[in-house]
C-alpha cells in the first residue's frame, strides 16, 4: 500500500526516510510564508530634471507608475504657441513692458521647493508580489538658489522612520507598513566634469540615512572612453569627500563561481551608467527596448551599451540586503539618537526619563515612550519584589531547620 492510500485510509505516516528528522524542510516552510505575504520595497529617486528619472524606472520594473503623467509634445502645443506675426510682435512688445515687472517671478524661481510624490504598485511575477513604492522629488535642483532644496527630502525620510519606530512601539505590531526608503538613485547629470557641489553636499546629508547609489543619466549622451572617464572621475570625487555610498556585500566563499563573476563586475560598475526607454525598436530583426538614432539603435537591456541590465540585476540580486542594511544600520543609527535625545538608555537597555535640568519634560515626550518608560519601571520592581520573597523563604527555612 503507497503513502498516499494510507493518508486517505486516515494513517499517518512518517513521510521521510528513517533516521531523517526534518528540520532541513525549514527554509521552505520561510518560502512559502515569504510568498504568501508579499514583500515591500521603496525606492526613491533624486536628481535634476530632465535626467529620465520617470522613464528608467519604468524601464525596470516593465510598469507604468505615473499613468495621470502628462509629457507636453510638439503636437499640443498651446495657442500662447502659435502666434501668427502680428502677435508675436505684441507678445514682444508685451515682455519689454513687463520686463521691469520681472523681479517677481525671479524670486518664484529662487524659492521654488522640492515636492515629494510617492506612488505604489502591486507588481507579481510567477507567484511572487511586490509592493513597490517609488518616491519621486520633482523639483530638486531647479531653483536658481539650491542651497536647502534637500531639507525637504531628509525631513521625508527622518518622517518615515519616525512613522515606523510609533508603529514599532505600539500595541498593535502585527501589520507594520514599512515605507522606510531603503534605496536611493541619485542620478549625476552626464553633462558635466564630476560631481557638482549640490550633489556633494545632498550625498553627505543623506549617506547616514539612506542607502546611495549613484547613477550617470542619459549615458547614451557619451561615448565609451568618455563614460569610463566620468566614473573614475566621480568615484575619486566620493572619495575625496567621504561619502558613503552603498557597496555590495562580498560573495560567500561556498556561492558559485557565476555568482562570484557576477558580483565582481557589479562592483566594478558602479556608477551605473545607464539608458532608459519604453520604446520597442526593431533591431536586428528582433524587437527591442532602446533608442534610435541616426548612426544607429541603443538597445536599453544590452550590457555592452549601457549598465542598465546591471543596475536591475543589483537592485533585483541584492533588495533583501538593502533592507538589512536600512533595518540593522540606518534605521537603528535614528532609533537610538531617537531615544538619546527624548531619554536615555540603561544599561540593561531600559529607556529612562532625563531630568527637567538635562531634558524635556516627561509631559512633553511621546506617549508611547512614557509607556515604555512605565513598563521598564514595573519590571524592575517586579524583579526586586520577587528577590525579596526569594530571599524571605530562604530565611524561613533556615528557621525552620533550627
Amino acid at each position: 500500500m503507497s503513502q498516499g492510500d494510507r493518508m486517505k485510509q486516515g494513517q499517518f505516516t512518517n513521510p521521510e526516510t528513517p533516521g531523517y528528522v526534518g528540520f532541513a524542510n525549514l527554509p521552505n516552510q520561510v518560502h512559502r510564508k515569504s510568498v504568501k505575504k508579499g514583500f515591500e520595497f521603496t525606492l526613491m529617486v533624486v536628481g535634476e530634471s530632465g535626467l529620465g528619472k520617470s522613464t528608467l524606472i519604468n524601464s525596470l520594473f516593465l510598469t507604468d507608475l505615473y499613468p495621470e503623467r502628462i509629457i507636453p509634445g510638439a503636437a499640443g502645443r498651446t495657442p500662447a504657441q502659435t502666434r501668427t506675426g502680428l502677435q508675436a510682435v505684441a507678445f514682444v512688445m508685451l515682455l519689454s513692458f513687463m520686463h521691469s515687472r520681472s523681479f517677481h517671478s525671479q524670486t518664484e524661481k529662487i524659492e521654488r521647493t522640492v515636492q515629494i510624490e510617492a506612488s505604489t504598485v502591486e507588481i507579481e511575477e510567477r507567484g511572487v508580489k511586490l509592493r513597490l513604492t517609488v518616491v519621486d522629488t520633482p523639483g530638486y535642483g531647479d531653483a536658481i538658489n539650491s542651497q536647502d532644496c534637500f531639507s525637504t527630502i531628509i525631513s521625508y525620510i527622518d518622517d518615515q522612520f519616525e512613522r515606523y519606530l510609533h508603529d514599532e512601539s505600539g500595541l498593535n505590531r502585527r501589520h507594520i507598513v514599512d515605507n522606510r526608503v531603503h534605496c536611493c538613485f541619485y542620478f549625476i547629470s552626464p553633462l558635466g566634469h564630476g560631481l557638482k557641489p549640490l550633489d556633494v553636499q545632498f550625498m553627505k546629508a543623506i549617506h547616514n540615512k539612506v542607502n546611495v547609489v549613484p547613477v550617470i543619466a542619459k549615458a547614451d549622451t557619451l561615448t565609451l572612453r568618455e563614460r569610463e572617464r566620468l566614473k573614475r572621475r566621480i568615484l575619486d570625487e566620493i572619495d575625496e569627500h567621504g561619502i558613503k555610498i552603498y557597496h555590495l556585500p562580498d560573495a560567500e566563499s561556498d556561492e558559485d563561481e557565476d555568482f562570484k563573476e557576477q558580483t565582481r563586475i557589479l562592483k566594478a560598475s558602479i556608477p551605473f551608467a545607464v539608458v532608459g526607454s519604453n520604446q520597442q525598436i526593431e533591431a536586428k530583426g528582433k524587437k527591442v527596448r532602446g533608442r534610435l538614432y541616426p548612426w544607429g539603435v541603443v538597445e536599453v537591456e544590452n550590457p555592452e551599451h549601457n549598465d542598465f541590465l546591471k543596475l536591475r540585476t543589483m537592485l533585483i540580486t541584492h533588495m533583501q540586503d538593502l533592507q538589512e542594511v536600512t533595518q540593522d544600520l540606518h534605521y537603528e543609527n535614528f532609533r537610538s539618537d531617537r531615544l538619546k535625545r527624548s531619554g536615555r538608555l540603561s544599561s540593561h537597555g531600559y529607556v529612562l526619563p532625563l531630568s527637567p535640568a538635562n531634558g524635556p519634560e516627561p509631559e512633553e515626550m511621546d506617549k508611547d515612550m512614557i509607556l515604555q518608560e512605565k513598563e521598564a519601571e514595573l519590571r524592575r520592581m517586579q524583579e526586586m519584589i520577587a528577590k525579596m520573597q526569594a530571599q524571605m523563604q530562604k530565611q524561613g527555612d533556615g528557621e525552620g531547620d533550627v
